[in-house]
């Protein structure tokens, strides 16, 4: 039995965003989360009921993770080496706009400003310029 054992065992290990390697990718994944949570930011403002915050304050932890995880699988998954040539600023877009979307000082994530979510819908923006860019060409 080991013999058949070490005969099946898969040779590589692959992630992908849907667990089978697709290829589709959009960054409008990022933003319909993003948008989410600007949303919940701002129904959060709107309500006096405490019991509606705290579930809101859950929900838009959970969309800004979902940001983070859509906008991680664009950078590692479909930019290539080629891709961050030819646009040197991807890096630090993608840098700043997950730590936009995370739970660090100012991100969407521990935040409840409605700023932060306009600044992680831009970066997101950008990042969408980009990639069409890339699938143009």
């Amino acid at each position: 039995m080991g013999l058949l054992t070490r005969l099946l065992e898969p040779k590589a290990t692959v992630h992908a965003h849907c667990d089978l390697p697709c290829g589709v990718y959009d960054p409008a994944q990022a933003r319909i989360e993003a948008e989410s949570v600007k949303a919940i930011i701002q129904k959060y403002h709107d309500s006096s009921d405490p019991a509606f915050q705290t579930r809101a304050l859950l929900i838009k932890e959970q969309r800004s993770d979902l940001v983070k995880h859509h906008l991680w699988v664009l950078w590692t998954d479909y930019f290539k080496p080629p891709h961050f040539e030819k646009y040197p600023q991807l890096n630090q877009l993608f840098n700043e706009a997950t730590k936009l979307a995370g739970g660090g000082p100012g991100g969407t994530k521990s935040s409840t400003d409605v700023a932060a979510a306009d600044q992680l819908l831009a970066k997101i923006d950008e990042i969408s310029k980009i990639f069409w860019e890339t699938k143009q060409g």
